[in-house]
């Protein structure tokens, strides 16, 4: 592990503020004293790891992302797991992202995910990058804990099929959360997530059976669900998958 901060390497940890050079080096940063201490109980190769106190407070401030640098840093390899490294069977809970944008969303869906026991989640090739500095930081640890891989979502459902294993879409047409939900994901499942601007894409909601397209409940002031035209139009994605991932483990 090295421990000399030298100005070409000021430079390398700078560079890993933007995606082609995290893609080319294969590396990301965590920051903060909780994140650095999960990193290194982790699986992750760590490269490096710069203490404030050691290096200087304006040096700490040339190296990290955050307005306000945190005492500790951290350089890992990054993991990218591939569809074969995901066993996709029955009982087990598996998200699915499509063209999730937004790097904060992601990183609470993944810390979310931590939270509610997920087996895995799947993101489409045009999601958010996983290692983006505010993703990293919003899984709050959970990029340690939580299986993360890059495929065609296509792909995932088919395997998911053929193992009698089903899938479901939140769709703001969908049927509300009803016995018929719980029933068909009691021994686990797919759940498919859209983007935050268009939803599930065509070519993915096309895979999923209308029977399976479903709808979080929304409710007046007097606890009955609403028929539809008032109140808000939709949850963000992040909101909507805490909301689905409760009502699954309430169950």
């Amino acid at each position: 592990m090295e421990n000399r901060l030298t100005s070409a390497k000021i430079k390398e940890i700078r560079s890993l503020q933007q995606k082609k050079f995290r893609s080319s080096l294969s590396m990301f940063v965590v920051e903060g004293e909780k994140m650095v201490e999960e990193a290194l109980s982790s699986g992750f190769e760590v490269e490096s790891v710069w203490k404030r106190d050691e290096i200087g407070e304006s040096n700490m401030a040339r190296i990290s992302s955050l307005s306000s640098p945190s005492p500790i840093l951290a350089v890992l390899r990054q993991k990218n797991l591939s569809l074969s490294d995901i066993d996709i069977k029955k009982g087990g809970l598996f998200l699915l992202l499509d063209g999730v944008k937004d790097p904060g969303n992601l990183g609470t869906i993944i810390r979310l995910a931590d939270w509610f026991g997920v087996s895995a989640v799947f993101c489409s090739e045009d999601c958010v990058e996983l290692y983006n500095p505010k993703t990293v930081q919003a899984t709050m640890g959970a990029i340690f804990r939580v299986k993360v891989c890059y495929a065609p979502l296509d792909k995932v459902i088919g395997i998911a099929e053929k193992k009698e294993i089903r899938t479901f879409g939140t769709f703001l047409d969908g049927q509300p959360v009803s016995d018929s939900f719980y029933d068909g994901i009691e021994e686990g499942g797919l759940v498919v997530l859209g983007s935050e601007s268009f939803g599930i894409s065509d070519e993915v909601s096309g895979l999923i059976p209308r029977d399976r397209h479903i709808l979080i409940p929304s409710y007046d002031k007097t606890g009955n669900v609403r028929k539809g035209g008032q109140g808000s139009e939709s949850l963000n994605v992040a909101t909507a998958c805490a909301a689905i991932l409760s009502l699954i483990r309430a169950r």
